[in-house]
């Protein structure tokens, strides 16, 4: 019996390098947080700042939406935490 080469396995060698690899795309400048340039620390106090990465809904903005570092998300989070605690952000 003999087996048809499909023409889909042949595509897809062709876009991709010799080990199956994608290749790579070129790397793009990375996203800086236009609110933390020139802060610090993080005030918990000023609730006015940390309002900036809080939605409607009263939930934390992902960092990937805020730009923010791992290492800010975590200071943000956490003044944000303390700001509800203390009754400064719902």
């Amino acid at each position: 019996m003999l087996r048809k080469e499909s023409s889909r396995g042949r595509d897809r060698d062709d876009e991709r390098g010799a080990k199956g690899k994608k290749p790579r795309r070129e790397e793009l400048p990375r996203k800086r947080s236009r609110f933390l340039e020139g802060v610090k620390t993080i005030d918990v106090n000023d609730h006015e700042f940390l309002r900036q990465f809080v939605t409607e809904h009263g939930k934390i903005v992902p960092a990937r939406m805020s730009g923010a570092s791992a290492k800010h998300q975590r200071l943000i989070k956490n003044g944000i935490r303390r700001a509800r605690v203390m009754g400064l952000i719902a």
